[in-house]
């Protein structure tokens, strides 16, 4: 790590310090003295971020912003402080005022960070944290990304903040009359991606009418959790409902996931899902009995 590297590592350290903390204070003092802090990416983060935070600093928090630290996600912390939104606010603002290169990407990726993790959720600030990025430029996109962490109230949020609504928003929110008109226009990929977020969400009602469109069920995923099929996911989100529907309706029982090589079934059987695993066992029995 180079000196120069060293010293923007010790400022971020203090700034996500501050932002742990909540405090206002001397999150604002230190962006003032130093507002590179706001517009520059880490590069070389030393062994305290590491430490804490692994393999996401090689994938999805590669050379991160210090505002992506509000989001809480990957997770560092179990809670964030109430005042998240303010400290967003705070280095948004600055980010804007010192000129940042790309503040767009800043403010959009922390709050996909934010709706795809489940710190800010747990800790009772998500909303007040997609509203102070909204308000500072974010676009709220179309939800797609917190319908596939299974969290609606995050996309029910979005898409009153303008966010676009896409035919896995209206199956997975239950919106029936916004569902017909979607439906009408919607590409495979629309479908494949609705298929799979209603899956993710346990949502029965909504596989089923999905399956009434026409769809391929056995098909990897695309946009969500793309080494996995829509059976995969239903286990993972331990909806019984789910996985009887979309078995059912013919759903393969052999397909492997594409990360772990595993089956629906080894995937129940890992996950402690115990219910599902024995209604899977039993399916396969019948296939083998009626081929």
């Amino acid at each position: 790590m180079t000196e120069q590297a060293g010293a923007l590592d010790a400022l971020f350290r203090g700034a996500v310090a501050a932002i742990d903390a909540g405090d206002t204070a001397a999150l604002s003092q230190l962006l003032a003295a130093h507002p590179s802090l706001a517009t520059e990416r880490l590069g070389a983060p030393g062994i305290w971020l590491r430490d804490e935070v692994g393999d996401a600093l090689e994938g999805y928090f590669r050379r991160p912003y210090l505002l992506w630290f509000v989001a809480g996600n990957p997770v560092r912390r179990e809670r964030l402080p109430a005042n998240i939104g303010q400290l967003a606010a705070i280095v948004a603002e600055r980010a804007r005022t010192a000129h940042a290169d790309d503040p767009q990407e800043q403010l959009d990726y922390a709050l996909g960070l934010t709706v795809t993790g489940r710190v800010a959720r747990e800790s009772g600030v998500q909303i007040a944290l997609i509203d102070a990025l909204i308000d500072a430029g974010a676009r709220p996109g179309n939800g797609v990304g917190a319908l596939g962490a299974a969290n609606l109230e995050g996309a029910a949020h979005l898409l009153a903040r303008g966010g676009q609504l896409t035919l896995a928003g209206a199956l997975c929110l239950d919106r029936d009359a916004d569902t017909e008109r979607i439906a009408r226009i919607a590409t495979d990929d629309d479908r494949q991606i609705a298929l799979v977020a209603a899956a993710v969400n346990g949502n029965a009602r909504a596989l089923t009418a999905l399956i009434g469109m026409g769809i391929d069920i056995d098909a990897y995923s695309i946009v969500i959790h793309p080494h996995a099929t829509a059976l995969h996911q239903a286990v993972a989100a331990d909806s019984l409902d789910a996985v009887k529907v979309l078995v059912e309706a013919g759903a393969r029982l052999d397909v492997a996931d594409k990360i772990y090589r595993g089956t629906p079934l080894q995937w129940a059987e890992y996950g402690g899902h115990a219910r599902i695993a024995e209604y899977l066992r039993a399916a396969a029995q019948s296939a083998d009995d009626n081929p």
